[in-house]
Order: structure tokens, then sequence, then C-alpha cells
């Protein structure tokens, strides 16, 4: 009995795939800009330190 034929581009059940298992995600998606990530981390410490700051210097 002969083999099903597959439709082009995808691979056989048997063999192995060299292609990506999931698609590449467009530019500018948030998770590849970690500068905004530390520089909203660095402005909530520096918001937390300066409460306390106030406190201690307040009257």
């Amino acid at each position: 009995m002969t083999e099903p034929l597959h439709p082009p581009g995808e691979t056989p059940p048997v063999e192995g795939s060299t292609a990506d298992a999931h698609p590449p995600q467009p530019d500018g998606v948030i998770w590849e800009h970690p500068r905004v990530w530390l520089s909203l981390i660095v402005i909530g410490c520096l918001l937390v330190a300066g409460f306390f700051v106030v406190r201690i210097l307040g009257p």
C-alpha cells in the first residue's frame, strides 16, 4: 500500500521537523523592551523610598 501524499510544506510524521515550534511574534511586543520594565521598577522603588524619607524628615 502506498503512503498518502502530504501537502507541500508539511513534514511527514516519520521525519523530524526543522520548522520553528511557534511562529515568531511581531516586533514591538512589550517583552522586547526590558528598559521600560526596569524604569517602572526603579520609579516604584524611588517612590517607596521617598515616602519613608518624607516620614523620617517630616514634622
